[in-house]
């Protein structure tokens, strides 16, 4: 069977022997045979399993790439295609939320989102389930001048209009792509003026990002399809 050495691997995939090492100690890849002098042993396997991995991060967040990855080593296969699955749906969802948006700012209508009425005025709770963040995620925003929100009267509580909402649903929706405040900044006062074209070439830019993110996705699934073949070879 054809072998490797750490050097031939880290040559192959452009990486460096102590990412592969981490990868070994992070327990991502199959067992890794010794030399009688103590050194790595890589099979075909392990560079499939180490190309996965390569391949996965592209398109799947850290935690998410190396579970999957410890799952398969522990012969939870489908457990971990679901996990991988269960990311590729939030990016499905996080698509659907962007062009959910942009239609509301092309048609000027910020009066309904997912089938909810829009109050005047919404606390903070309400307007982060509205936008799918957390809380701090907006009071982060509002404490970076991005947004505004006046104060309750009887409880003191924040309460942000249906212009500040619109604005969170922008943040909250291109927060990924924009990614200085600055920018961002500058693109809320765009909205402001209803400066639609330049509001509209972002969500563009936003929506290019996650077709390429899905095209990323679905290739570091054809390696892990490749990795769960070698692996059922070698068991």
């Amino acid at each position: 069977m054809e072998t490797y050495t750490p050097n031939q691997i880290s040559g192959i995939l452009q990486v460096s022997t102590t990412t592969l090492r981490r990868y070994e100690e992070q327990d991502l890849i199959p067992p890794v045979p010794r030399t009688p002098s103590n050194h790595r042993v890589y099979r075909p396997v392990h560079l499939q399993a180490f190309t996965a991995i390569r391949a996965l991060l592209l398109g799947y967040d850290i935690p998410v790439v190396y579970e999957a990855m410890r799952m398969i080593k522990q012969d939870k296969l489908e457990g971990a295609l679901w996990l991988i699955n269960e990311q590729q749906y939030q990016l499905q969802v996080e698509k659907q939320r962007v062009e959910e948006i942009l239609t509301m700012i092309r048609n000027a209508d910020f009066t309904r989102y997912k089938n909810v009425q829009l109050k005047e005025h919404m606390n903070i709770g309400e307007a982060a389930r509205i936008a799918g963040v957390n809380t701090s995620a907006i009071r982060h925003w509002e404490s970076e001048g991005l947004i505004g929100s006046e104060r309750n009267e009887e409880n003191g509580f924040r309460m942000f209009s249906t212009a500040e909402l619109r604005k969170i649903l922008v943040i909250s929706s291109l927060r990924k792509t924009v990614y200085y405040i600055d920018n961002m900044r500058n693109l809320l006062h765009n909205l402001d003026n209803q400066n639609n074209e330049k509001i509209e070439g972002s969500f563009q830019v936003a929506l290019e990002n996650l077709n390429k993110k899905l095209t990323l996705q679905f290739k570091g699934i054809a390696e892990v399809m490749k990795y769960l073949d070698w692996y059922s070879k070698g068991k």
